[in-house]
């Protein structure tokens, strides 16, 4: 049989064929390798991102306890319901049906659902009635997973100091605030998955780390105590707020802080943002008498006097650089511990002239007024002091009697808790310390902050037996305790009307702070209530709210009696026979100008305009009007006071140009930010938002750069 052949052209093409076919094998692999190898992890996060949705999950958030180690804030663990957009059949449907029981914004929950096909929220965090709702409707594609949320068990109790956090677990005001990185802990991670018939399933790549726990020198019952009688108080006086302080003068510890108005936690939805303002921190007032002490205190320690010095009153008037100052009732020659007891302007003043402008505001730095006392509370307010090259002719005897100068709660407390340390002041403190989130709870040593002394101890001695004539003779006997010696000082200082800008007529900051007992002082207690109705007067009403709150703090602590107890009846008679009028500690009397250069309360200047020229002009003749009046025309100039001899004689005509400097805080612009930042930069500038609408904040008044006083209103229009 012959064998066939093949011709040279068809080997050619056979070759071909095969090259061309290797040809196809190389650049079918080669694409392989291309999409198995270097491309393989961009498709997967292509996939990733189509199918599979990164959710953090929350750690659970320190908690925070009171000295005795009771929770005052923890994080329970409860259903949140999410919804898996590419399983529900209907999802405009399902999210009518789930917002209605939620009443959350329907456009805002089916906007974010169809932003994201694995996974949305569609009730975050919600209760047991509202997740058994849900859950009842039988919904495809909504599911449910635990998160922790806050819970405070003690609602409203120190709701200014513990603060309140957002739906993300974010401090937003208080501790909650100050102390957020250490709270909030190392956030896990959660991966959501829909397979290709639409099927979810999820996988935790990190499990959270709970944050660091918190304890506080808060004593649990005892801002109880403080939180129950100032609303007692408030409901007494028809005040509009007010102010507890509790305090250990030898360590700094605060053992309560009370504020009204207040608000519960709990209940995020129900919160205003005016009470979220720490009053006791960051609200800036004229003392009025209270700051008496610091006058009398600073003479007595230059020993320019001494507490039976007889002072002449005049008869309760003084004229000083031609304005007429006066004391709430005449009074003639008093001893220095009279003058103290009784709350004399004119004695006051004629001690303070004696210490010289540098040398009193010396004292008045070293009592740590004009700065922050660095406690743990975010929104502190530094108060108001000029140094003397800015005061005016008449700013030593305003300054002297509790005017043209402003503080807070907070830096009352520690003046008065200066004199119950034997003479050293120590910064008040309110965090004892942290303690890791594993293991059991363990016993927290307060190690305050190196005190400084800023008078003497026989000169701290002096005035604690001075403060216990205001109590026993003066206008403070409302103060008085059963068992208990105690010792404090009165103060009334007004306020200014946004109406007119002037000194009101009927709005007083009424306030006593004192300690007890006398030689061992226990706590010091402060009480401030902001513009009571009818009776004002710092012996009138902050008093017994003193005396309410300090008995039993100290029968709590289990103080020993320094005093035999007094029958209930005998207490009772003495408290009745007092007379409101003697308890006075300022005049009735509202002649002349507003207090400008005291740069508070300065709400009724015009936005961006200059003082009026009748405002401007009491910048030279700077006294309140509770306590000054001019000298009336024809009435005979009194023959100087030792110290005005020194002071330049102005001329009689010609033009004067005043200098007047912005006072308070500048305004910040809060355009721009959530409404989440914008409560945290008012609180930080120590301003109170006022919040209109949702979304984004797109105008303000008062405008940016603006200067307000401490504690002003703020109102920010949101939008989307």
């Amino acid at each position: 049989m012959a064998t066939r052949n093949t011709s040279p052209s068809q080997t050619s093409r056979l070759y071909l064929l095969g090259a061309v076919m290797l040809l196809w094998c190389v650049a079918i692999c080669g694409r392989l390798i291309y999409l198995q190898v270097f491309s393989y992890g961009n498709f997967v996060r292509q996939a990733g991102h189509q199918q599979q949705r990164a959710i953090p999950l929350a750690a659970k958030r320190g908690v925070i306890y009171d000295r005795a180690g009771r929770e005052l804030a923890m994080s329970v663990m409860v259903d949140s319901a999410f919804a898996v957009p590419t399983e529900v059949k209907d999802l405009p449907t399902a999210v009518n049906l789930i917002t209605r029981i939620t009443g959350d914004n329907y456009n805002v929950v089916l906007a974010d659902c169809r932003a994201h096909k694995t996974f949305c929220w569609v009730a975050r965090k919600a209760d047991d009635e509202t997740i058994e709702r849900i859950n009842a409707l039988h919904l495809q594609g909504i599911h449910f997973q635990k998160e922790p949320k806050r819970f405070y068990p003690a609602r409203d109790l120190a709701a200014q100091v513990l603060g309140s956090v957002g739906m993300e677990d974010t401090g937003l005001s208080g501790i909650e605030h100050e102390f957020d990185e250490q709270l909030r802990g190392k956030a896990g991670k959660m991966f959501i998955s829909v397979d290709a018939r639409k099927q979810w399933f999820s996988d935790v790549a990190t499990q959270p780390d709970p944050g660091d726990n918190i304890v506080l020198t808060i004593d649990k019952n005892i801002q109880y105590i403080a939180e129950k009688e100032l609303d007692q108080a408030m409901h007494d006086t028809q005040a509009i707020a007010g102010t507890v302080i509790v305090e250990n003068p030898h360590t700094g510890e605060i053992l309560a802080l009370a504020n009204r108005p207040t608000f519960n936690p709990n209940v995020s939805k129900q919160i205003k943002p005016e009470t979220l303002t720490n009053r006791a921190v960051s609200y800036v007032y004229e003392p009025g008498s209270a700051f008496k002490v610091v006058t009398l205190s600073a003479a007595l320690e230059e020993k320019l006097t001494n507490p039976n010095e007889l002072i002449d009153c005049q008869m309760g008037s003084i004229v000083y650089n031609r304005m007429r100052i006066r004391d709430s009732k005449p009074h003639g020659v008093l001893p220095v511990w009279g003058v103290l007891a009784e709350s004399s302007n004119v004695g006051t003043i004629k001690i303070a002239l004696r210490l010289g402008e540098d040398r009193y505001y010396r004292y008045i730095r070293a009592f740590g007024l004009g700065q922050q006392t660095g406690i743990e509370l975010p929104g502190e307010t530094r108060g108001i002091t000029k140094p003397p090259s800015r005061w005016s002719k008449v700013s030593i005897a305003a300054i002297s009697i509790g005017q043209e100068v402003g503080v807070s709660p907070i830096q009352l407390a520690g003046v008065i808790s200066t004199f119950a340390n034997d003479g050293v002041y120590v910064a008040p403190r309110i965090v004892a310390g942290t303690l890791p989130p594993q293991g059991p709870l363990q016993q927290v040593s307060f190690h305050p902050v190196e005190g400084r002394r800023v008078i003497s101890p026989y000169t701290a001695a002096e005035m604690r037996s001075m403060m216990q004539k205001v109590v026993l003779e003066g206008t403070a006997r409302r103060a008085s305790l059963d068992g208990y010696t105690a010792g404090g000082k009165t103060g009334t200082g007004q306020k200014i009307d946004p109406a007119t800008g002037a000194y009101s007529k009927t709005k007083y900051n009424a306030t006593f702070a004192g300690f007890a007992p006398l030689n061992n002082p226990q706590v010091v207690v402060a009480v401030i209530l902001d513009s009571p109705v009818g009776l004002h007067q710092g012996g009138q009403v902050s008093a017994p709210v003193f005396r309410r709150v300090t008995q039993q703090v100290l029968e709590y602590l289990h103080v020993p009696h320094d005093l035999p107890l007094a029958p209930k009846h005998q207490l009772l008679l003495a408290q009745s026979k007092l007379n409101d009028a003697e308890l006075a500690d300022d005049t009735p009397d509202h002649p002349g100008e507003p207090l400008e250069t005291a740069e508070v309360n300065e709400a009724a200047k015009p936005v961006g305009g200059a003082p009026t020229p009748a405002r401007a002009e009491s910048r030279t003749n700077v006294v309140p009007a509770a306590i000054r009046e001019p000298l009336a025309s024809g009435e005979p100039t009194p023959a100087p006071l030792p110290d005005s001899s020194a002071q330049p004689k102005l001329p009689t005509s010609g033009t004067v140009v005043l200098d007047v400097e912005q006072g308070g805080i500048e305004v910040p612009s809060f355009v721009g930010k959530t409404f989440r930042g914008a409560v945290e930069t008012a609180q930080d500038a120590g301003l109170q938002l006022e919040a209109v609408g949702s979304g984004v904040a797109r105008e303000q008044n008062p405008a940016a750069g603006t200067h307000v006083p401490a504690g002003s209103h703020v109102t920010v229009q949101f939008g989307r």
